[in-house]
């Protein structure tokens, strides 16, 4: 198949178990959106709905899905925008660019939650201060600079 240029939507309970092309299915119940990959691939994408997450942006008449979607984990590694139901294709990441996203997400998630509960979460000032690494906080310190 070749890639997909407009995706068109269906809100549903349950996702169902054979996905068309050019659908994203919305499951509110479920705060989950499901499509095949736009690129034509046929890999399943999977798009949680939180305020960590991703979140549906619908007008009446189109729907948006933000923030864009990177497929790194498939062969494709694919990354793109649904925006008012166009697919936008997004550049290319290098393994490094892929790295500090994910860093940049799982801090993110931890900032939410932590900040839900009451409590603490380093600064810009503190995760700027580590100096070497190649885990979580020196690739967010490589993002944030």
């Amino acid at each position: 198949m070749k890639p997909v240029t407009h995706i068109k939507y269906m809100f549903v309970e349950h996702i169902p178990d054979k996905l068309n092309d050019g659908m994203l299915y919305v499951s509110t119940t479920f705060a989950t959106a499901v499509h095949k990959c736009c690129c034509g691939c046929g890999q399943e994408v999977v798009t949680p709905l939180s305020p960590t997450d991703w979140r549906i942006i619908f007008d009446g008449d189109s729907i948006s899905l933000d923030p864009s979607i990177g497929n790194w984990s498939f062969p494709c590694k694919s990354h793109y925008w649904i925006e008012h139901g166009f697919i936008i294709w997004a550049g290319h990441w290098t393994q490094e660019e892929i790295n500090a996203g994910r860093a940049r997400d799982k801090w993110a998630k931890e900032k939410y939650f932590v900040l839900r509960k009451g409590g603490r979460v380093a600064t810009k000032a503190e995760v700027e201060s580590v100096q070497s690494g190649t885990g979580f906080w020196s690739g967010l310190k490589r993002w944030l600079s």
